[in-house]
C-alpha cells in the first residue's frame, strides 16, 4: 500500500520538478494514515520525519516497521538507503518549540541548490533542515522585489530570504534573529554564495520584538516576517505568540518601513486568523495559495500575506 502510494506521488512530483529545474522538494506528507511520514528529497538525499503518534508496536516491532518502510523508499526513489536521514518529529502544542534544539553532536552539512543559488541543510543535528521548502516560492517573490530595496528579514533563520534578497541585487540586507547559531549557518549561506560584502549585509543578534523599537522611520524598503507560532525563549524579554502579538508585530514593522513599502508575513500557525482591522496598512492582501509550490499543493500548513504601507 504504502510503495504504491509512494510510487505514484514520485512519479508525478519528479516529472513536475524535473520540468521547473528543482531538486529539493517534497514527495509524500502523511498522504497514507498507516505511513505517518514526511518525506523530502534533497538531491541525492533523502530526509524522513516521523510523525510521532500512538501505534501497537513495541520498540522492537517499530523499528522493523520502520527499516522496512525505509527499504521501500530507497527503491522507490532508486537511492540507497544510507542516504536516509530520519527524526521522529513530534507535534508541538501551541506552548512549546523545538526548533533551536540541536539533537546530536555531529555536525554535517550538505550543500544543495534551489533557482541558482546554493544553501547549506542539516539533515541529522536539528528538527529543521534549515531550508523550509514550503517558502520557496515566497522566496522567489522576495527576489523580484529586493532590487535596490532596504531588505530586512526577521526572525531570519538561516538566513535563505535574505540570500534571495542579496541575489535580487537589494540595497542593502539585514537579518535579524535571537539564535546566534542560525546567524552564522546564515552568514556561511552568503558566503557560500559570495555576497561578502560587510557594508551591505548585516547580521543582528536581537529580541525582534526589542530590535524593531530601534530604527528610524523610512528604514527599509521590503520586510520579511516568518514568526515561530509561539516562543518562551530565556533570551527575550517576553514570551511572544503569534495570534496575539501579531498586530503590535506588523505595526511596529510598518512604522519602520518607507512609503508603499512592502512586508511579506507568514506563519504556520493552524488556526490563525490575521487582525487586519488594526494594523496599519494600505493594502493587505492573502497570497497562501499564489506561494503555494507544487509539491505542497493541498498540503499546506502556513499562512502568507502581502502588507503595504
Amino acid at each position: 500500500m504504502f510503495e504504491n502510494r509512494l510510487l505514484k506521488v514520485y512519479k508525478h512530483k519528479s516529472k513536475q520538478a524535473k520540468r521547473l529545474n528543482i531538486s529539493c522538494y517534497r514527495i509524500y506528507d502523511h498522504d497514507l494514515p498507516e505511513f505517518p511520514f514526511a518525506i523530502e528529497l534533497y538531491e541525492d538525499k533523502i530526509y524522513v520525519a516521523e510523525y510521532r503518534r500512538r501505534h501497537n508496536m513495541n520498540d522492537e516491532e517499530h523499528e522493523e516497521w520502520l527499516q522496512q518502510s525505509f527499504n521501500i523508499v530507497s527503491d522507490v526513489l532508486h537511492l540507497p538507503v544510507e542516504n536516509i536521514y530520519s527524526r521522529e518529529r513530534k507535534r508541538l502544542s501551541h506552548r512549546e518549540s523545538e526548533q533551536y534544539e540541536k539533537h546530536n553532536d555531529a555536525q554535517q552539512f550538505f550543500t544543495v541548490e534551489e533557482n541558482g543559488l546554493k544553501f547549506l541543510i542539516n539533515l541529522s543535528d536539528y528538527l529543521d533542515t534549515g531550508l523550509f521548502l514550503d517558502h520557496r516560492v515566497t522566496r522567489a517573490m522576495v527576489r523580484d522585489e529586493a532590487n535596490n530595496k532596504r531588505v530586512l528579514n526577521l526572525f531570519c533563520y538561516t538566513g535563505s530570504f535574505s540570500v534571495y534578497a542579496a541575489s535580487g541585487n537589494a540595497g542593502s540586507v539585514t537579518s535579524v534573529d535571537l539564535s546566534k547559531t542560525y546567524l552564522e549557518w546564515a552568514k556561511d549561506n552568503f558566503g557560500i554564495n559570495r555576497f561578502k560584502d560587510e557594508n551591505k549585509y548585516q547580521f543582528i543578534h536581537a529580541d525582534v520584538l526589542q530590535y524593531l523599537k530601534t530604527p528610524e522611520p523610512n528604514s527599509f524598503d521590503l520586510i520579511i516576517i516568518d514568526p515561530p507560532t509561539f516562543s518562551n525563549s530565556k533570551r527575550m524579554k517576553d514570551f511572544f505568540d503569534v495570534q496575539k502579538d501579531h498586530v503590535d508585530l506588523i505595526n511596529n514593522a510598518l512604522n519602520i518601513l518607507s512609503a508603499n513599502g512592502i512586508i511579506y508575513f507568514s506563519t504556520n500557525y493552524s488556526k490563525f486568523i490575521l487582525d487586519e482591522q488594526i494594523i496599519k496598512a494600505s493594502s493587505i492582501k492573502n497570497i497562501t495559495k499564489q506561494t503555494a509550490p507544487f509539491d505542497f499543493e493541498g498540503k499546506l500548513k502556513r499562512f502568507c500575506f502581502k502588507i503595504v504601507k
